[in-house]
């Protein structure tokens, strides 16, 4: 089990440096496309090199009732579709870096959601919260004048999506462990493919165009062979052994990932305010998932 368990963790630790470095690929390939636009091309070219794993991995017996499995499906592909799509927008008006330590901040809400299904919230997670606001305040806000301050745009979107991810994670912990993997993962990615070329032929004609496709060829590439049909479905299958707080605290390295890939591959740069924001994100996401402050009791149910 422990083996199981470490191995686990390597595999969200793989996942978190994929979509780190994914946040990249995605800021470049809305040099051609529009936001969903790629996002519909991303997630569909996961789902379709994903398929051909069905011919060779056979699912286990009572995990592909097609009700339970379109459902689960249908249900985890909205959750990403809205995630995605307020994600890919906001990188509009934001850097790489900034997209990775804000979408981070899901680590925090996971376990707050947790409070609507009666989980217990520990107080390390209301002082991870507490520092990781801070540092989001440091990040995100620039004061003008010593007097008012103005948030940008593209911040908020992001951090609107980091709500939406945080609930995706809760909703993979639940359906990894009764429904199959593989078969989960390809309706999902379709759903969020379908979803998004939908909004996209509403309102972005112009750009999705054969043309522009093929001149963001190498951002889809990655984002959809690599982000989504290996990292979204390895994510998948390493949450069946790894609690939904415990697996979000280790992909939320993702804005480690994301800020390096930033700095090295667009030359982005942080200020020393945002360097210290990031610092308090960082660090808040850390404590919100250590049991600093133990009980006395050994048993405790319904932690999450």
């Amino acid at each position: 089990m422990e083996t199981r368990n470490i191995r686990a963790d390597l595999t969200l630790l793989l996942v978190a440096a994929i979509w780190g470095l994914a946040f990249v690929a995605q800021r470049l390939g809305m040099d051609h496309l529009g936001p969903f636009g790629f996002n519909g091309c991303r997630f569909l070219l996961g789902a379709v090199s994903l398929l051909p794993l069905l011919l060779i991995f056979r699912p286990k017996a009572g995990a592909t009732a097609p009700r339970a499995l379109l459902r689960g499906g249908i249900t985890a592909g909205m959750i990403l579709f809205l995630g995605a799509s307020l994600q890919q927008a906001g990188l509009l008006w934001t850097t790489a870096g900034n997209a990775g330590f804000i979408t981070g901040l899901y680590i925090i809400i996971v376990p707050l959601l947790g409070l609507l299904m009666g989980h217990i919230t520990r107080l390390n997670t209301w002082l991870g919260g507490l520092l990781a606001v801070i540092g989001l305040y440091f990040l995100t806000v620039e004061t003008d004048s010593g007097a008012s301050f103005t948030i940008n745009s593209g911040d908020l979107l992001v951090l609107g999506s980091a709500f939406f991810w945080a609930a995706h994670v809760v909703v993979i912990g639940r359906l990894a462990s009764q429904l199959d993997n593989l078969r989960l993962a390809i309706i999902q990615f379709f759903v969020c493919a379908l979803l998004s070329f939908i909004v996209a032929l509403l309102f972005e004609q112009d750009t999705l165009t054969l043309s522009s496709i093929t001149q963001a060829w190498q951002p889809i590439a990655y984002a959809g062979l690599l982000s989504v049909g290996v990292a979204y479905t390895l994510q998948v299958v390493a949450q069946r052994h790894a609690p939904a707080s415990h697996a979000a605290i280790i992909m939320s390295l993702e804005a480690v990932f994301a800020a390096l890939g930033g700095w090295w591959l667009l030359e982005e740069d942080f200020s020393n305010r945002a360097l210290i924001g990031c610092a308090l994100m960082l660090a808040g996401m850390i404590m919100s998932q250590l049991n600093l402050f133990r009980r006395k009791q050994t048993k405790q149910i319904n932690t999450i």
